[in-house]
């Protein structure tokens, strides 16, 4: 099974955003607490975001649902009674859906980011949801193994998590990108499930047609795994590269992804979700063109304020590299 490809049909770039209770990838953190998460969530200004979204010419915006630290920003009631969380770590407010919707006012699609393992620095939620790899809670170490299980009875209550989202948001969630796959042969490539496709179906259990990818790695942002990949999770950091596997023309680019559509996933601040513009904006735009004549889609990671919005000065920079694309 797959998703509509049709979605990626006149889209040039998105931005995407993480938006979370610390900073991206951060293994380590202070918990910010409940009361303050949601008060953060529910300054997010979507109708605002929305408009600026619109104003930078992007075609979709990206969001996180959550990361490390085990806050969410939508409601799940079936993350809630297995992890134990009486005060619960999921946001009142459903984000998502009012992101969703704001941006449905300019006909730009929502795609939602979520990793692929429990919140690693929440020792309670790793317990509780029988995961056995990633950061060690208590010290901020991360390991580079897994333990050999298959971890099958996580897998099934992650399903059942993501089938709560999935369900709720429907139509309104166009595309999924999923962080840390990145032990697929030991977790999802197996004819039983759980597997790719009993994942893949818990994603699309509310949108059939939403396209997803599944990210394996800095190392390998072209991998495709699944036949569940609509589209390559293309993360590349801080590089922006001109081949892909080696190829760097159209049909040959085609012919290594086997008509999956090609996708690169890079930041335009100091790093993922913070910072001042690393390159000037005729560089952003030209490079976003370089893989639009390859037939491909670039998402830029741009850094939010605390209400959700983009600041005056990243704004300007924004509207620059539409400009310089539209000329």
């Amino acid at each position: 099974m797959s998703g509509d490809k049709r979605w990626f049909e006149g889209k040039r770039y998105g931005l995407f955003a993480h938006y979370l209770a610390a900073p991206a990838g951060n293994s380590m953190e202070e918990d910010i607490g409940v009361q303050e998460w949601n008060k953060r969530v529910n300054s997010f200004d979507t109708v605002k975001l929305a408009e600026q979204v619109n104003e930078a010419g992007a075609d979709y915006l990206g969001i996180t649902i959550g990361q490390n630290s085990g806050y969410y920003c939508s409601p799940n009631k079936t993350y809630d009674t297995l992890v134990g969380n009486t005060q619960g770590k999921c946001s009142t407010r459903d984000l998502v859906m009012e992101l969703s919707q704001a941006l449905a006012v300019y006909g730009i699609d929502l795609m939602v980011y979520l990793p692929s393992g429990a919140p690693d620095c929440d020792k309670n939620a790793v317990e509780k949801l029988e995961w056995q790899w990633g950061c060690e809670a208590q010290s901020g170490v991360f390991t580079d193994k897994m333990r050999e299980e298959r971890l099958v009875a996580f897998q099934l209550k992650w399903q059942k998590i993501i089938t709560e989202w999935s369900l709720r948001w429907g139509k309104a969630v166009k595309a999924w990108w999923i962080d840390g796959c990145y032990f697929s042969e030991k977790m999802y490539l197996f004819d039983d499930e759980p597997n790719f496709h009993s994942f893949a179906a818990a994603l699309r259990a509310g949108n059939p047609d939403a396209v997803l990818a599944f990210n394996t790695g800095l190392d390998t942002p072209f991998a495709l795994e699944s036949e569940e990949s609509d589209y390559t999770a293309g993360e590349v950091g801080n590089l922006l590269p001109l081949a892909v596997c080696g190829r760097s023309r159209k049909e040959a680019i085609k012919e290594q992804l086997h008509g999956k559509k090609l996708h690169v996933l890079s930041y335009l601040g100091d790093t993922w979700g913070k910072g001042v513009p690393r390159m000037p904006s005729e560089l952003a735009a030209g490079f976003t063109r370089y893989i639009n004549e390859r037939d491909g889609i670039v998402t830029w990671d741009i850094p939010l304020a605390y209400n959700g919005t983009v600041t005056e000065s990243f704004m300007e920079y924004l509207k620059e590299i539409r400009a310089v694309l539209e000329r």
